[in-house]
């Protein structure tokens, strides 16, 4: 990615210099374009040196804005002192040339209307010079928008993909906390229940650390990964909660794509308000691909009007942040259905990656 980045920087500035380069090299073409239209027999090389040494004055002036001045002060916003400094630049050399009056140039009457450029006094050479380095400075000034505003992007990007890498790791740790706790309970009385939940508890850290480092995952994976959950939790409420979980098949789920991470809030969430230690308590959860090229996951879960913690609800606030950052706004459908007294539905709307 750096390198990437490197090298659009290149190509622009790059970009800038043959930009520069065809503009200077027709300028010092003009000599001979100018011998063929004046229908001259034969161009004559000590006139073009000439018009060439007429026009090295633009050339030098371009040169000092170009590498010195703009870089260094028009470039670092101090604009008043690159106005003055240009000033001075361009009045330099066109004021030493008048006031040396250039007396070759004059006596030589022939040289005007051939390969010459048009004789100008001294303050037009002063105008067309300031214009000459305002059109330089223009095009710098465009380019180094061009820049930031690829930089803006890519530190957008980069706070972008931070955020995603933020937002997707953030499986509750007393999950995990509770999980090894119940494993640990388990190996005194079920050694081969302890074994299979240390086995699905690996499978889900596998697919964290790794398939989940990526941009998106096949829904397979992702149903697998929320089947291990699920086992895992069986173990630490037993009987008590009801769970029901349906996905497509498996054909379906190996050619839907859709980013790691993103269901399992919301069963997380289920288990974490939807159980209760001393009611009876459910947990449906049924994902399904849509005709219009979606996949819809609705989560079900009881309602216990547990108190409400100043924690509550960090979860549906994350998994809205990265809907919004991976799809934006009106590309996703994240519906909260809390109209039933014992019922809480979350309906999730997403469109398929294929």
């Amino acid at each position: 990615m750096v390198m990437k980045r490197v090298n659009i920087f290149k190509n622009l500035l790059l970009g800038e210099n043959m930009v520069y380069s065809l503009v200077w090299a027709a300028i010092f073409l003009i000599p001979f374009m100018n011998a063929h239209l004046m229908s001259e027999n034969e161009i004559h090389f000590g006139n073009v040196i000439i018009s060439w040494g007429k026009i090295l004055p633009y050339f030098i002036i371009f040169l000092v804005n170009n590498y010195l001045l703009a870089p260094l002060l028009l470039l670092r916003n101090r604009y008043i002192l690159y106005i003055i400094t240009l000033l001075v630049l361009v009045f330099i050399p066109f004021g030493t040339i008048e006031y040396l009056d250039f007396h070759y140039y004059q006596a030589n009457v022939d040289l005007k209307h051939k390969a010459s450029l048009t004789e100008l006094a001294w303050y037009w050479n002063v105008l067309f010079g300031i214009l000459m380095a305002g059109a330089n400075s223009m095009i710098k000034l465009y380019y180094r928008a061009i820049i930031t505003n690829q930089r803006m992007m890519d530190l957008e990007r980069q706070n972008i993909e931070t955020q995603m890498q933020y937002l997707k790791y953030q499986i509750n740790p007393h999950f995990l906390m509770n999980t090894l706790n119940n494993i640990y309970a388990l190996v005194d009385f079920d050694r081969d229940l302890a074994k299979r939940s240390v086995m699905d508890l690996s499978r889900m850290m596998r697919h964290v650390l790794y398939d989940a480092s990526e941009s998106e995952t096949t829904l397979d994976k992702e149903v697998e990964f929320l089947q291990n959950y699920i086992e895992l939790m069986r173990i630490r409420y037993v009987d008590d909660v009801m769970i029901n979980f349906t996905a497509p098949d498996i054909n379906t789920c190996r050619r839907v794509r859709i980013p790691p991470l993103l269901l399992i809030v919301l069963v997380e969430n289920a288990f974490k308000h939807g159980v209760s230690y001393n009611r009876r308590s459910f947990i449906n959860i049924e994902i399904s691909e849509q005709d219009d090229n979606q996949l819809l996951c609705v989560v079900e879960n009881s309602r216990h009007h547990q108190p409400t913690t100043k924690h509550s609800g960090i979860g549906l606030s994350n998994i809205l942040k990265r809907l919004q950052l991976l799809y934006g706004e009106g590309c996703f459908t994240l519906k909260i259905d809390s109209a039933e007294e014992d019922v809480y539905r979350i309906k999730l709307l997403i469109p398929i990656l294929r």
